[in-house]
């Protein structure tokens, strides 16, 4: 079965053939590539997920910062940090530091396993709200702001080092692989599995 397609790079209109998982269609004018079905795309992304889900419990619970001042210790996390900006009065700051660093995260996780689950088990129910569902992840990707938060920590690092000694915890590097094992899962998962079987409804 042939699917019509249009290269982005040069415009040009083709015949595209129904590709197997790990085959690459390319233009036939400027060689870009036009399509592309990815390689165990269920299992890699069923083992991304897992992996970040694992780290995502270190990361909320261990200390993303230790500071030492003037001989007093303390330690915050991600859910430290959200109370004291709403203690401060914050509000909108802490709802998007909870929003993106605990519930968002979460979230895509729970929506990425339930698309692995689903189409490791050929389902043909609700093909159209999975598709909405595999988009919604795909939007709210950015909001993991993994350069945020790296940015921050440097400047609190830059700034503080004079008067303090701020080290990064074990939070922070949970965080960091979580975020990073989450985007790797949701740019592994390949949709066109979700309309591979036609004919069978589970």
């Amino acid at each position: 079965m042939e699917a019509i397609s249009v290269c982005e790079t040069c415009g040009l209109v083709q015949n595209v053939a129904e590709l197997e998982p790990g085959h690459i269609a390319a233009c036939y004018r400027c060689d870009s590539t036009i399509a592309t079905r990815k390689t165990n795309s269920v299992e890699r992304t069923a083992a991304f997920s897992l992996a970040a889900l694992i780290l995502y419990i270190p990361a909320n619970i261990y200390p993303i910062l230790s500071m030492n001042y003037y001989g007093a210790h303390s330690e915050s996390t991600v859910w430290d940090g959200c109370v004291n900006l709403f203690k401060d009065g914050q509000w909108l700051v802490a709802g998007i530091v909870f929003l993106a660093s605990i519930l968002i995260p979460l979230c895509k996780l729970a929506g990425l396993f339930f698309l692995v689950i689903t189409t490791k088990l050929k389902s043909a129910r609700a093909r159209q709200q999975r598709v909405w569902l595999y988009k919604v992840i795909s939007v709210i990707g950015p909001w993991a702001m993994l350069d945020v938060f790296l940015l921050s920590i440097l400047v609190a690092l830059v700034k503080l080092q004079q008067i303090a000694t701020i080290l990064p915890g074990r939070g922070f590097f949970a965080f960091t692989a979580m975020v990073v094992f989450t985007i790797l899962a949701s740019s592994s998962f390949d949709p066109k599995l979700m309309w591979d079987e036609k004919d069978q409804a589970l």
